[in-house]
């Protein structure tokens, strides 16, 4: 109906029933299959279902046979060579925080990376060691296998470190975790809890990688330094850390000093080159295989070891040991470390892997993420390589690069492959500071993170609180002890988010569509007789209350 002297219209519509509704709709008849039907149907098996299912548990049969060889071989080619030499050199840097020998780095570069190419989603992500899992693997088989252990008594008086018989040690523990990890990423898989990372926010992560960023490189500084301090592990143990490195600053090895500052700088400042003129260097400046080959040339022509008591490699074994059956009776002590490595490798894993796929238009299958790595970590584990994840700048390389598939990956394989069985033994007059420095400048994104907290207090102060608790929580109790406080505090913001949610009144903004905080904007326009209120949850017994006082305080009455 309408009326001509306000020009305003009167809409008629039946009332709503449901009884009216049940009426109308108990004529449509209910087909229920029998139950026989509906077991055959679930267990019947046709070579094309059964070629679905396969393609669905091994990605590779669905994207290779529609690879496109002429279009794709050569930028996959140069994407493989090029991530393949930084992953044998960050292999190394990174396997001197796991705690075993350098040359287990390499293996961890390698061997993770051949499953994950059958088994993976995500086309772009180089598959490998990551600062902050190593440094977690490193904290675990330290304080399971310490130096004092190990400790024996020369002539009497003199003690000192065996070194093969800690080194074996930490092997088997190192390999026996990564086993372990990877039967517990593949049992999320297989029962489809690939859920679980939703818990992990991005800002609980932000705060625990920046705090592990900044772990890792207290560790790295005293390898800079060369100046002994012991190894801790647990609450305040960065704290301790850092007085033991300064109470013995005197004893700073200045060959070491000056190459691992020079080392920071010129990486730090060719990175930025490169990603500021990304657009124009087709293939970015592979400066750590040109430091390290100028810092080893260097530590060998002039002999900083034996004139400077430098510290350098020494010795890269070639070729691969044989593999090792887990020691099972260390998986009650080591199933907590376990889970907690994996979520964090895992999430670090899927949350780069997600990014590239969006830009390239492709699904990452986060169950699958699990069943690949799970499979990946398990294979890595009889070889005693370290938990594999991915690396920012790697993946980074091979997606800039060119990099089309995982063909990428397994050319970069074969490269670490050549390093370990030929290369790798040139490499042993390096210092170690070389290589410390160059894992400090491969943080530099995550110490970047810290840019987020502004933003996020503007969008969320929720968030931004998360994100903060968890870096300090990380950084006085531990990796470990700090992952999980974040998580609780995470949960516990939830609880609270959606039991005492906001509750504003909204107006409209003229000429526009749009309906602000009457609190916070001003010349707002409200609809006559009407009260516009937003509750920012779902309604429920725990909120009510909330919502009737929201409602009160925002009323006109």
């Amino acid at each position: 109906m309408e009326s001509s002297s306000d020009n305003k219209y009167l809409v008629t519509r039946s009332v709503y029933s449901e009884p009216a509704f049940q009426e109308q709709h108990e004529k449509r008849e209910i087909i229920h299959k029998p139950f026989k039907q509906k077991l055959k149907n679930t267990f019947s098996c046709t070579p094309k279902k059964a070629f679905g299912i396969a393609k669905t548990l091994i990605p590779v049969l669905d994207w290779l046979p529609k690879y496109r060889w002429k279009e794709w071989i050569l930028q996959d080619i140069i994407a493989g060579v090029s991530v393949g030499l930084i992953s044998a050199l960050q292999g190394l840097a990174f396997g001197l925080m796991a705690g075993v020998p350098i040359q287990f780095g390499l293996y961890s570069s390698f061997f993770p990376v051949l499953m994950y190419c059958f088994f993976g989603t995500s086309r772009h992500i180089s598959v490998g060691p990551f600062p902050v899992v190593c440094l977690m693997v490193g904290i675990v088989t330290i304080s399971m296998a310490p130096d004092e252990q190990f400790a024996i008594t020369i002539n009497g008086t003199e003690t000192a470190i065996d070194t093969a018989a800690r080194d074996a040690a930490r092997i088997s523990i190192c390999g026996t975790l990564t086993f372990l990890i990877g039967i517990l990423q593949l049992s999320l898989g297989v029962f489809q809890i690939g859920f679980i990372v939703r818990y992990l926010a991005d800002p609980l992560i932000g705060g625990f990688t920046t705090a592990a960023a900044f772990q890792v490189t207290v560790t790295q500084i005293k390898t800079i330094l060369n100046v002994p301090a012991k190894n801790y592990n647990g609450v305040l143990s960065i704290i301790y850390t850092i007085i033991d490195i300064f109470s013995n600053i005197a004893q700073t090895n200045f060959a070491d000093l000056i190459a691992g500052l020079l080392t920071l700088v010129i990486v730090l400042v060719v990175k930025e080159i490169n990603e500021r003129y990304k657009e124009k260097i087709r293939i970015p400046i592979p400066i750590e295989i040109i430091v390290t080959i100028v810092a080893t040339g260097i530590s060998y022509g002039a002999n900083l070891a034996g004139k400077y008591n430098a510290g350098i490699i020494k010795t890269i074994p070639s070729g691969f040991i044989p593999p090792a059956s887990p020691d099972v009776s260390l998986f009650s002590q080591l199933i907590s470390s376990a889970f907690s490595i994996g979520i964090v490798a895992y999430a670090i894993a899927i949350s780069v892997g997600k990014v590239y796929g969006t830009k390239n238009n492709y699904k990452v299958n986060g169950n699958q993420e699990f069943i690949a790595f799970g499979i990946s970590n398990m294979f890595a584990g009889v070889f005693s390589c370290f938990c594999a994840s991915t690396a920012l700048s790697r993946t980074a390389i091979q997606e800039g690069t060119g990099g089309k598939t995982q063909i990428a990956g397994m050319i970069s394989a074969l490269m670490v492959l050549i390093a370990i069985v030929a290369i790798g033994r040139l490499l042993e007059p390096l210092q170690k500071s070389v290589l410390a420095a160059i894992v400090v400048a491969n943080l530099k994104g995550m110490y970047m993170q810290v840019r987020d907290i502004p933003v996020l207090w503007r969008q969320n102060r929720w968030d931004a609180v998360i994100w903060v608790f968890t870096c300090i929580s990380a950084i006085i109790l531990g990796l470990d002890l700090g992952l999980l406080a974040g998580l609780v505090f995470g949960l516990l913001t939830v609880v609270l988010r959606v039991q005492f949610p906001s509750c504003t009144s909204l107006a409209n903004i003229p000429h526009t569509d749009l309906y602000k905080d009457v609190k916070i904007y001003k010349e707002l326009i409200e609809p006559g007789g009407v009260r516009i209120i937003r509750f920012s949850s779902g309604i429920f017994y725990g909120n009510i209350e909330g919502l009737k006082s929201g409602i009160k305080k925002n009323s006109w009455i």
